[in-house]
């Protein structure tokens, strides 16, 4: 029998969770591949827009649902920013590979307030 502190030395644990939460977040976000993350800035267009407006839409709580549009307005830069200040980044607004990231691994809960 493999204890629970056997499990976390040896990484078993976080091999079966980290595929799960991945496929969570990413289920029903299809615009581009998942291994495809370009850096993406407000007013930029396309399908890997539309891929972070999907995936944001990931996050519980208060942030309003984002229409995949295809477009990085205000709207996005604002989400991204919140996003990112949970994720502990620096909100910059930019979506690159450390957004990326948090995009398709949403934290559970975030305790920023969301900007009115």
């Amino acid at each position: 029998m493999i204890t629970l502190g056997a499990a976390l030395c040896t990484g078993s644990l976080l091999v079966l969770a980290v595929p799960q939460i991945a496929g969570a977040a990413s289920r029903g976000c299809s615009y581009i591949s998942s291994t495809f993350r370009p850096t993406l800035t407000y007013g930029q267009t396309g399908p890997a827009v539309k891929q972070a407006q999907c995936l944001s839409n990931k996050w519980g709580g208060q942030p309003p649902k984002l229409a995949p549009t295809g477009v990085f307005d205000a709207a996005v830069l604002k989400k991204i920013k919140w996003i990112q200040g949970c994720h502990g980044l620096p909100e910059s607004g930019v979506i690159e590979t450390r957004t990326w990231q948090a995009l398709y691994h949403p934290v559970l809960d975030c305790y920023n307030p969301y900007p009115a």
